[in-house]
């Protein structure tokens, strides 16, 4: 919803409730990224007309600071980047935890040039991974190519542990990429300004979803 018209929001949430499959929600503090986007307000303005799940993207220090206050809005879904918790010397788990006890599935998110392998200690731990395609923090940057294979080690990894852990892919998705993505292991794919900067969006959203099936 980054790349939404927030002069014609409502238009934007129905687009995504007719369409889409799900409401990423990315938001930013100014801190642990140099952008600014949305808070509270705005999650729970959409909240009041979404039919589809809500997915809350923190890019922000302290995250475990907010986790309730985002359940209660109505989330389904929220992730946090691994680098926040490691900088203020927070363990990841209990923060994925404390979201699991919210009755909210719990994700972990990694920029491009941190590791895929640091993801490996939290599977069984959190309900997906989202695996950054571009540096958090913009919409609009063009995808990395290097993430197909942090997502096939990351698939492979899920698998030989036999756990169930979807892998979220967020940056420069769309339907050039949707199928490639899809092969290499990702269950979700995130897409902004491929979407909604598209003459239509409704088939854009169709051709993302036709090339990754």
């Amino acid at each position: 919803m980054l790349s939404a018209d927030f002069l014609a929001l409502r238009g934007d949430v129905g687009l995504v409730n007719d369409c889409g499959d799900i409401f990423h929600l990315d938001v930013m503090d100014g801190t642990f990224v140099p952008n600014i986007s949305f808070g509270f307000p705005v999650v729970e303005a959409i909240a009041k007309e979404a039919r589809r799940p809500m997915d809350v993207h923190l890019m922000i220090v302290h995250p475990e600071k907010y986790i309730a206050r985002f359940a209660k809005a109505g989330v389904s879904m929220m992730s946090f980047h691994l680098e926040a918790a490691e900088d203020e010397g927070k363990d990841p788990a209990e923060i994925l935890s404390a979201i699991r006890d919210l009755g909210v599935k719990a994700g972990l998110a990694i920029d491009p040039d941190v590791p895929v392998e640091k993801l490996f200690p939290y599977i069984g731990k959190a309900d997906f991974m989202l695996v950054m395609s571009v540096f958090a923090g913009f919409g609009g940057q063009k995808f990395i190519e290097a993430s197909y294979g942090r997502i096939k080690a990351l698939k492979a990894e899920i698998h030989s542990r036999g756990e169930v852990c979807m892998i979220e892919v967020d940056g420069g998705v769309s339907a050039a990429n949707a199928d490639a993505l899809s092969e290499a292991g990702a269950d979700i794919l995130v897409a902004g300004s491929s979407v909604f900067n598209a003459e239509d969006p409704a088939a854009a959203i169709e051709a993302i979803r036709g090339g990754s099936k």
